[in-house]
């Protein structure tokens, strides 16, 4: 049963995935489409996480919905809430939509009370990009030994306020191997290498939704970009065929009209013409 109070069937609940820790690497993706969603279910994808907005929500229930077997996390955005009460709510909301847990861009204190409230929260260090201001703009963070200590540090904050998982972002993978062996927490790895214990990475990287340039991290296994832009071109096509049929005579033909019964126009134009009776 859902902390949202409904039956389901998943694949994996919080404690499969934490007693997998250090004996599996598991699978996630972020589908933004319930064709990706769907199709990420199908191919057997472990957890799946979705954009969640909690003044929208209807784009991540459709998703929930197209992949109802799936572990699934609600990943709400970080100017979304404003307060710990905020956080708890949106937590709730979530978790009534069918989120088997959430995750978070928030500092300590609102994991803390969102965790308290009984919801599983995921925090995320690392390159935040949100908040990449703070450590020089959307670049690797942990090379240098301050930075590398901050990551661990902040880990074990999220880790101390109740958080189970976290998503660690393009750090060093040596790194990364390192920290996930030394906290509790899920690592869900993102450009940051076969170390953690969840390899991430969005579903419109995996597929090749976009042109390049591509992020370092990822990995196209298929170019859907290409195929779209074929299928466009074939649109056009057909847009400008059927204006020059048109414009020839050539459509519609015989086979595309409803001929007329034999005597019903010479009727018609005696009853329009001709003065007779309607």
């Amino acid at each position: 049963m859902t902390l949202g109070g409904a039956y389901a069937t998943r694949n994996h609940t919080i404690k499969h995935l934490q007693d997998l820790k250090g004996k599996a690497v598991l699978t996630e993706t972020m589908p933004f489409t319930t064709r990706e969603a769907a199709a990420a279910e199908e191919a057997g994808i472990d957890t799946l996480k979705v954009k969640f907005d909690p003044a929208d929500p209807a784009s991540a229930l459709a998703i929930r919905n197209a992949a109802p077997h799936t572990f699934m996390t609600f990943c709400i955005g970080l100017t979304k809430i404003a307060t710990a009460a905020e956080a708890v709510r949106a937590g709730y909301d979530a978790m009534e939509l069918g989120a088997d847990g959430i995750m978070c861009q928030w500092g300590p204190e609102f994991i803390r009370a969102v965790s308290d409230a009984g919801i599983p929260v995921e925090a995320h260090a690392g390159l935040v990009p949100r908040l990449s201001t703070w450590t020089g703009g959307l670049r690797a963070v942990g090379k240098t030994i301050e930075e590398a200590m901050w990551v661990y540090e902040q880990i074990q904050s999220f880790e101390e306020a109740g958080a189970w998982a976290v998503e660690v972002e393009v750090v060093p993978a040596e790194l990364l191997a390192q920290i996930s062996k030394r906290t509790r927490l899920v690592t869900s790895s993102i450009g940051a290498g076969s170390g953690g214990d969840i390899q991430f990475m969005f579903a419109e990287d995996i597929l090749g939704n976009h042109a390049p340039p591509y992020p370092r991290h990822t990995k196209q296994y298929r170019n859907l970009f290409k195929m779209e832009q074929a299928m466009q071109a074939e649109r056009v096509g057909g847009f400008r065929d059927y204006i020059d049929d048109v414009k020839s005579g050539q459509f519609p033909g015989p086979e595309h009209v409803v001929k007329a019964p034999e005597g019903l126009i010479d009727q018609f134009l005696a009853a329009v013409d001709g003065g007779g009776d309607k």
